[in-house]
């Protein structure tokens, strides 16, 4: 019983052996917390001010204008730099941002611009951390353990997702957000320390000796994208899978109209894909020993589309829909696992960050994209029929991508990466 758990179990050995894995991702995790607190914060904050959804709704708008901002910024220099110094002047801007809103939160009405401003900023900056951080797996735990490494990062995104909103909304309710912001604040210090005591991770030489910085530099990522199939394929899929199959904006109507509940109910729509998620991730270890990577990846969408389809048509048992949308959020997991282990396996690294960048472009463009079709469909015909043309939509999609895409459908995990 023991060993069957251990084989089904995720596999922690990239945190076993890699110390500086093991600093990256435990600071990494305290960050990720905070910047949950702080986003909740925002929310409520900004409500509070104004009693406007379409103000809060804003908030969306301005994080999306710091994401496209960051990877253009990033990209002009991510590849060029220490992964590690990187790493540290992006928490200590991250620090300079949040000290700033808990300046103004102590203030009792910061403007509108300042939160809006902050919140900009947050993305942008975090469009460039993150890559960075993507591009030094591999580094840190070697080729073989990137698919482990990555599962584990699903761990501590879901885990964080889940626990970090429900503790900022017990903590703002029992004081302000200022104490949200003060404990994102603090979070930062977190993977600043980790950073600072990890060993460097300069880029590797380039092959051509020339390593470009500037527009040139985020042009040859793009250019790259444009070329390499496989990585294209990587990024269309999901956005397929995210613009039809995204049906999160229409939760607060189908409470009251499919489910004729209240507000607890939306809350338990947005939580039982993310619940299916961290099971999942936490029950990785056979998915992270699969070959045919790039198969796994088209048969997860598939299952993504074909359970929020079905999600669309349990009528009023709300059971059933929480189980289909918990086992949408596995199979997104698994889509994320290999997608992200094929850009850090067969991308080089020096357009490792650049590449990251653009694959967290399209992780959060995508719903919100997503967001808007369901929203429009939902206008014109019904919100279950939005949901259920949407699935059904995603899996045509995927199967036409499976087609479009030879690369993709053939992808195995080189030999040297199966553990």
């Amino acid at each position: 019983m023991a060993g069957r758990l251990r084989r089904i179990a995720i596999d922690v050995t990239p945190l076993r052996v890699s110390r500086d894995f093991r600093l990256l991702w435990s600071g990494s995790f305290v960050s990720a917390m905070g910047s949950q607190f702080a986003r909740v914060g925002l929310y409520v904050q900004v409500f509070v001010l104004t009693g406007s959804p379409a103000q809060v709704g804003l908030l969306g708008v301005s994080g999306l204008i710091g994401s496209f901002a960051g990877v253009f910024i990033g990209g002009s220099f991510i590849d060029a730099q220490d992964r590690r110094t990187v790493l540290i002047w992006t928490q200590v801007a991250h620090l300079v941002v949040s000290g700033v809103l808990v300046a103004g939160a102590l203030g009792g009405h910061p403007p509108l611009l300042l939160l809006h401003g902050a919140n900009c900023l947050t993305w942008l900056l975090g469009s460039i951390d993150s890559p960075a951080r993507q591009a030094a797996t591999p580094r840190l735990v070697g080729t073989a353990l990137v698919p482990q490494a990555t599962a584990l990062n699903q761990v501590l995104f879901q885990t964080t997702g889940i626990v970090g909103p429900a503790l900022a909304g017990l903590l703002i309710a029992a004081t302000s957000p200022t104490a949200a912001y003060t404990v994102d604040l603090v979070s930062y210090a977190g993977l600043l320390l980790a950073a600072l005591a990890m060993a460097p991770v300069p880029p590797e030489p380039s092959v051509s000796g020339v390593r470009p910085t500037g527009l040139p530099a985020v042009r040859e990522g793009f250019t790259y994208v444009r070329r390499d199939r496989l990585i294209q394929s990587t990024f269309v899929i999901d956005l397929i899978a995210m613009i039809f199959g995204m049906p999160q904006a229409l939760f607060p109507i189908l409470a009251v109209e499919q489910f004729h509940r209240g507000a607890a109910v939306v809350g338990l729509l947005f939580a039982a894909p993310a619940v299916g998620a961290l099971v999942q991730a936490l029950a990785a270890g056979p998915v992270t020993r699969i070959v045919h990577q790039g198969e796994a990846v088209l048969w997860a969408v598939i299952g993504w589309g074909g359970t929020i389809a079905a999600f669309g048509l349990v009528g009023q048992h709300l059971g059933w829909a929480l189980l289909f949308l918990a086992i949408a959020g596995a199979a997104d997991v698994i889509s994320a696992i290999f997608r992200s282990t094929i850009l850090q396996v067969t991308v080089p690294d020096a357009l490792r960050g650049r590449l990251s960048g653009i694959f967290i472009l399209v992780v959060t463009g995508g719903p919100k994209l997503g967001d808007l079709e369901a929203g429009l469909v939902a206008a014109a015909v019904s919100p279950t029929f939005s949901v259920i043309s949407g699935g059904l939509a995603c899996v045509v999609g995927a199967f036409a991508c499976a087609a479009a895409y030879p690369e993709l459908r053939r992808y195995e995990a080189p030999r040297t990466a199966v553990p």
